[in-house]
C-alpha cells in the first residue's frame, strides 16, 4: 500500500482538488490519502482568532470569508446536486461550531493554547470532509489514533500508542482511505492538539510507518528538492535522488519541501519518500531513501540551503579557558527558556563560544545568559554576551563530501573570490554538511557563487556590466550574441550581460539584457546615470562573478575601477586612462586585483587584439627580464605614412585616415603622439619599469603651432607642411627607406619620434594600419621576439576585449 499526502496548495482550489482525484484514481493498490487544510486557511484561522481575541468585530468578516471559500469549493468539486447538498450540510455544521468558538473568544477577549489548537483543527477537518467525497474514500478521524504527550511546551507523538491505534483503525485496510493531517489529541487529556506547522507531512509519515507502506508520496507544488532556492538561483534544478541524511540536512536549513520530522519515522523503517508535483504529475520528482544513488554528474555536493533569519550570540572571556561546564551552563540556560540553537562554533582556545539562533530569540538569549553569568561578568572573567543580527546561515549538503579532500577549501576560496567574509562556520564529523554564517546582504551572491563553483549550475556564468555601447561596445555586444550558443554548448560558459550604459543612461537587469535589442532596452528602460551612479548600482546589485567592461575613453569611468575591484568586481578595460595614469594608481589597481584574487585586464590598451601584454607577462612570469622594446603602436600614423605618396600629400593622407575610421574626429590627437605615449608607458610598466607619462621624451611630428586654434584652423593650415613631408619622402624613396613613428624603451628610458627605417628593418614592410612590437629580453636578445598584426579598428579591439573576458572564465 501507499500513503499519499497532499498539501495546502494541492487542495487549494477546485482545479487542484480535481487533480488530486485523478492522481488517486490512477493508483491501483490500496492507498491512504492525507490532506492539509485548503491553501491559506490555517493562516486565516489564526488571524481570525487573533482578531476575535482583541475584541475586534472585523473577525466576523474574516470568518465569513472562510465560510464562502469552503462553500465555493464544494460547489465546484461535487457535480451531483444531492451529494453536494449532503456535503454542504456537513461542512456547515463544522463551520457553525467554529463560528461559536470564535464568538466565545470575542466575548471573553481571551485565546488560550487549548482553544487555538481547537480552532486550527477545523481547517483539516473541513477539507477532509469535502475531499473524501470527491475521491470516494473512507474518512478517518486522525484525532482518534494520533496521540501526543507534552514535553517542553510542545506536542510530541506517543509512537507506541499511536502505532497501536492506527493498526486497529485500519484493519481491514480500505481501498481508499482519507485522513486529515496535522491534527491529533493528547494521550493524557483527550484535548485537541496538533503536530505543528507542516504537520500533515508528519501525519503521513506516521501512517506510512505504522502500516508498513511501500512508499510515502508527498504531493506539493514543486517538482522536488531543488539544488538551491530557484527564486534566488535561476539555474537551480531538481535533485533526482537524495539519501535520508541529505534530505534532513536540507530540510533543517530552510528547504521547505517537507516538514523535517517527517523523515525520522520512515527512515527507521527504510520506507522511501518521493516528492511529486500535483500540478505536474508526470515529473519524476525527488526520490529519498537510505541508498546513495549512482553518481552521473560531476557535482560534489547535492544542494545548498539557507536560513536568512539568523543571529549570532557570542559568549567570550578569558575566564572560560580550561573551565569545565561553561558550555553546559550556556545550553542548559537556553533549553530552559525554550531557545533553539541551530549552529554552534567554538575556537579550540576555548575563550569563546558562538551559536546561531533565530532573530526572535536573540534578545531573550542575551538576557538569560547575562543573568546566568552575572558573577563571572562582575569580576571580568566573562564579557557581556553579544548578539549580531542581519545575518544568514548557508549550508552545503552532500554525502559525497565524505572523505573528499578540498571541499572546504574550494567553498571558502569561492566565497573569498566573491568578496564574502565568513563570520562563523561549523562542520560535523559526518562531513555531510558544512555550515557558515555571513552578512545577510551577501546571501544571494554567496548562493549563486557556490552553485556556480560546485557545478550545480548547467553553465558557469559571468555577469557583465558594459560601459560604452558605441563603436567598440557595439561590436563587443554583437560578438557576444553570436558566440554565446557555442560557448554554452562547447565550454559550459554563459556570458550574461546584466548592465549596459552610455554617457547619459544606464540599464541594469539581474535576469540579463536582450542582446537582440539592447539599444531599445537602454532607451526605453534606462535611467539617467553618471559613472559614479553606475558604480553604485553595480555594487548595490551585489551579483556574483561580476565583470565590469569599460569600452569608453572616460577618465571618470576609469576612476571607478578601484571601488569596483575592492568589492571583488573584475575589470576589463579598452580604456587606457587607468593603466596610463599615475604609477601609484596603476600599482594600486594591480595590487588590489592580486589581493582580491580578481582580474584587471587591459590587453587592448596597446595593440587592439594583438597578444602583446599577455606575452610580456608570460615572459616575466617564467623568469625572463625585458630589456628593450621597439614598436609602431599607432595604426593611424602608420596608415598615414604608408599612404603618403607623390599623388597623396601629407594633409590628404590625414584626411583619408579620418574618413577610413582610423583617426580621431580631431586628428591632432593622433598627431600629438599622446595616444602612443600612453601605450608606451603601459608597456614599460608591464615590462617592470616605473615610468610616468612625463618621463617619455617625445619628438613632435608637426610643429606645435598646428595644435593651436580650432579644428577648422588646423585643416586650413596643415597643408603648409605638405611640401616638407614630400621633400623628405622623395629623399627616403631614393634611399629605400620609409618613415615610421616609433616608440622605444631601453631599460626604462622611453622615447617617441619619427624614425627612418631601411628595407632590412622589421618595420619597413609594415602595411596599412598594422602594429608591430619587438621585445628584447635576456633570452630573446640577439633575435628579439616580434609580434605583428592588425592594431586598429573597433572589430579587432572588441575581439581583444572579448578575449580578456573569456580568460576570466578560465576556460580552454
Amino acid at each position: 500500500m501507499k500513503v499519499l499526502k497532499f498539501g495546502g496548495t494541492s487542495v487549494g482550489s477546485v482545479n487542484s482538488i480535481l487533480n488530486v482525484k485523478k492522481i488517486v484514481e490512477a493508483v491501483e493498490e490500496p492507498v491512504v490519502v492525507v490532506v492539509s487544510a485548503l491553501g491559506g486557511i490555517t493562516d486565516k484561522l489564526i488571524a481570525t482568532s487573533q482578531l476575535a481575541a482583541k475584541g475586534d468585530v472585523a473577525y466576523e468578516k474574516a470568518f465569513s470569508e472562510i465560510v464562502t471559500r469552503h462553500l465555493d469549493v464544494v460547489e465546484g468539486v461535487i457535480p451531483d446536486a444531492q451529494e453536494r447538498k449532503e456535503v454542504q450540510e456537513k461542512v456547515m455544521r463544522l463551520l457553525d461550531e467554529l463560528g461559536n468558538i470564535f464568538r466565545g473568544v470575542y466575548l471573553i477577549n481571551d485565546l488560550s493554547t487549548k482553544t487555538s489548537d481547537a480552532i486550527v483543527s477545523y481547517g483539516e477537518r473541513i477539507s477532509s470532509t469535502i475531499i473524501s467525497r470527491v475521491i470516494d474514500a473512507k474518512l478517518f478521524d486522525s484525532r482518534k489514533f494520533v496521540k501526543t504527550i507534552s514535553q517542553f511546551n510542545k506536542h510530541i507523538v506517543d509512537f507506541d500508542e499511536t502505532n497501536r491505534l492506527i493498526k486497529e483503525a485500519f484493519s481491514p485496510l480500505p481501498k481508499v482511505s482519507l485522513v486529515p493531517g496535522f491534527i491529533s489529541t493528547s494521550a493524557e487529556t483527550g484535548e485537541v492538539t496538533n503536530l505543528g506547522r507542516g504537520g500533515s507531512d508528519y501525519t503521513a509519515s506516521i501512517l506510512a510507518t505504522a502500516l508498513d507502506a511501500s512508499v510515502l508520496e508527498i504531493w506539493t507544488d514543486v517538482d522536488g528538492f531543488m539544488t538551491a532556492d530557484p527564486r534566488v538561483i535561476s539555474s537551480a534544478y531538481v535533485i533526482d535522488q537524495l539519501t535520508f541524511t541529505e534530505a534532513m540536512e536540507l530540510c533543517n536549513f530552510g528547504a521547505k519541501v517537507i516538514y523535517p520530522p517527517t523523515i525520522y519515522p520512515v527512515y527507521h523503517k527504510n520506507i522511501p519518500i518521493r516528492i511529486l508535483n500535483t500540478f505536474n504529475p508526470e515529473a519524476p520528482g525527488t526520490y529519498i531513501s537510505k541508498e546513495k544513488g549512482k553518481e552521473s554528474g560531476k557535482a560534489m555536493i547535492k544542494g545548498i540551503s539557507s536560513i536568512n533569519d539568523t543571529c549570532l550570540i557570542t559568549v567570550q572571556g578569558l575566564g572560560m579557558v580550561g573551565v569545565i561546564g561553561v558550555n553546559y551552563r550556556i545550553f542548559k540556560t537556553l533549553a530552559k527558556n525554550g531557545i533553539s540553537v541551530f549552529m554552534v562554533s567554538q575556537a579550540s582556545s576555548e575563550n569563546n563560544t558562538t551559536f546561531a539562533v533565530r532573530n526572535a530569540d536573540a534578545d531573550l538569549a542575551v538576557d538569560v545568559l547575562n543573568e546566568e553569568f552575572a558573577l563571572e561578568r562582575s569580576v571580568g572573567e566573562i564579557s557581556d554576551v553579544t548578539a549580531e543580527k542581519e545575518l544568514a546561515t548557508v549550508a552545503i549538503v552532500g554525502e559525497n563530501m565524505k572523505r573528499t579532500p578540498g571541499i572546504a577549501g574550494k567553498l571558502f576560496g569561492t566565497l573569498g573570490r566573491a568578496g564574502i567574509s565568513v563570520i562563523a562556520c561549523a562542520q560535523g564529523a559526518s562531513e555531510t554538511n558544512i555550515s557558515f554564517v555571513i552578512k545577510l546582504k551577501y546571501l544571494r551572491k554567496a548562493l549563486n557563487s557556490i552553485h556556480d563553483s560546485f557545478f550545480l549550475s548547467e553553465y558557469k556564468v559571468l555577469n557583465l556590466f558594459i560601459a560604452g555601447v558605441g563603436t567598440v561596445g557595439a561590436h563587443l555586444l554583437e560578438q557576444i550574441r553570436v558566440q554565446q550558443p557555442k560557448l554554452m554548448e562547447q565550454n559550459g560558459l554563459k556570458l550574461k550581460v546584466v548592465g549596459i550604459s552610455n554617457s547619459k543612461k544606464a540599464y541594469l537587469c539581474r535576469e540579463g539584457i536582450n542582446l537582440e535589442d539592447y539599444m531599445g532596452e537602454l532607451n526605453e528602460k534606462g535611467h539617467p546615470s553618471s559613472p559614479k551612479q553606475l558604480a553604485d548600482e553595480i555594487l548595490n546589485m551585489n551579483i556574483f562573478n561580476s565583470v565590469f567592461v569599460d569600452c569608453t575613453a572616460s577618465l571618470e569611468v576609469a576612476a571607478q575601477y578601484e571601488r569596483l575591484m575592492n568589492d571583488n568586481v573584475s575589470v576589463v578595460a579598452a580604456n587606457k586612462e587607468a593603466a596610463s595614469s599615475t604609477y601609484e594608481n596603476y600599482q594600486t589597481l594591480k595590487e588590489t586585483a592580486r589581493k582580491r584574487d580578481i582580474k584587471f585586464l587591459f590587453e587592448t590598451n596597446v595593440g587592439a587584439g594583438l597578444p602583446i601584454i599577455n606575452t610580456m607577462n608570460d615572459l616575466r612570469n617564467s623568469g625572463d627580464h625585458i630589456l628593450k622594446l621597439a614598436a609602431v603602436l599607432s595604426g593611424t600614423l602608420n596608415y598615414i605614412f604608408n599612404t603618403l605618396s607623390a599623388d597623396i600629400p601629407f594633409s590628404e593622407a590625414i584626411r583619408m585616415a579620418k574618413e577610413a575610421g582610423y583617426a580621431e574626429p580631431d586628428p591632432r590627437i593622433d598627431l600629438s603622439g599622446k595616444d602612443v605615449c600612453r601605450k608606451l608607458v603601459i608597456l614599460a610598466r608591464e615590462a617592470g619599469y616605473k615610468v610616468e607619462q612625463k618621463d617619455v621624451k617625445q619628438e613632435c611630428i608637426i610643429p606645435e603651432k598646428y595644435f593651436e586654434g580650432s579644428l577648422d584652423d588646423f585643416w586650413k593650415n596643415v597643408q603648409e607642411v605638405d611640401a616638407l613631408f614630400e621633400t623628405r619622402r622623395q629623399k627616403l624613396e631614393k634611399e629605400h627607406k620609409r618613415l615610421r613613428f616609433v616608440a622605444t624603451m631601453d631599460q626604462g628610458v622611453c622615447l617617441l619620434g619619427l624614425q627612418e627605417v631601411d628595407s632590412h628593418h622589421p618595420f619597413y614592410e609594415l602595411e596599412g594600419s598594422n602594429n608591430i612590437i619587438m621585445i628584447s629580453t635576456e633570452r630573446y636578445y640577439e633575435y628579439p621576439m616580434v609580434i605583428k598584426g592588425y592594431g586598429a579598428g573597433a572589430d579587432v579591439t572588441a575581439a581583444g576585449v572579448f578575449s580578456d573576458i573569456i580568460s576570466i572564465a578560465n576556460i580552454r
